[in-house]
């Protein structure tokens, strides 16, 4: 039996200790909103904080994010998933597809089904694959009329997720997100403690021990602060009136950025 076959059998008898850890995606999974000058691209994120929370549970974790922004379902699939596999992960964690459901048209049901194949292939490593739905875009006066898009790409994920076994951290159900002091400025990513109160729900649905919701559930007891008309007149001048500009110019996000980590490397 593999390694990576004994890994996964492992976790799912309840151990939830890893070697070698990759995580796929765009700029939710690069960590974007959260600085951290040390970082080889300057940022933390989520997916960094669950690769040190594995490491204490096993401290030769080794750990790779190829995620880049900007990247769209297609790009993940054709310059991530190859490099993965060749990793020989024993957990991968792939969050594809909010970029596209941000275009103007999109065939969702063409996207998924490739997405689809991308996942099985994954899975065939023998590694324990995390999958995400989107968040609830009706939160975001800018994204608010693609809220429909963002539900049907959910169901469809769910029925992927089910038809292969894999494991599907539901984003749009973790309702404390609406709590604008878990997204950055943008309101499209998340801000520091946004990114340790996702790297939390990792965590637990790999029923990996931590204590990084210490921060976040203190703060969260008390009332979230109400975005009224100078904020949002603010927000829509820095950054929802720039990003509609850019998308008619058709620009690109993550163009020319490399990956922070595209070989496993030890996290302590």
């Amino acid at each position: 039996m593999r390694l990576a076959n004994r890994r996964a059998i492992r976790k799912i008898e309840g151990v939830g200790v890893f070697s070698r850890y990759v995580a796929l995606g765009d700029s939710f999974t690069e960590g974007v909103g959260d600085p951290y000058p040390p970082s080889p691209n300057g940022l933390r994120g989520w997916a960094d904080r669950v690769a040190v929370a594995l490491a204490q549970t096993n401290p030769s974790l080794h750990y790779a994010n190829l995620a880049v922004r900007g990247r769209r379902m297609n790009e993940i699939l054709d310059e991530q998933i190859h490099t993965a596999v060749m990793l020989e992960p024993d957990l991968v964690t792939i969050y594809a597809g909010m970029n596209n459901l941000l275009l103007l048209r999109n065939d969702v049901d063409a996207m998924m089904a490739r997405y689809a194949e991308g996942l099985k292939t994954l899975q065939q490593t023998g590694a324990v694959v995390l999958a995400f739905t989107a968040a609830d875009l009706g939160t975001v006066p800018l994204f608010r009329r693609l809220r429909g898009r963002a539900a049907v790409y959910n169901e469809l994920l769910r029925g992927i997720a089910d038809d292969l076994g894999l494991t599907l951290v539901d984003f749009w159900r973790y309702t404390e997100f609406r709590d604008a002091r878990l997204w950055d400025g943008d309101r499209i990513h998340l801000s520091p403690l946004g990114h340790e109160r996702f790297a939390a729900k990792v965590l637990d649905t790999l029923a990996v021990s931590h204590d990084l919701t210490t921060r976040s559930a203190a703060l969260l007891q008390s009332a979230p602060p109400v975005r009224d008309l100078r904020a949002n007149l603010r927000w829509t001048a820095a950054f929802a009136a720039p990003y509609v500009a850019k998308r008619v110019r058709l620009a690109r996000r993550g163009a020319g950025e490399d990956p922070k980590l595209t070989t496993l490397t030890k996290v302590l």
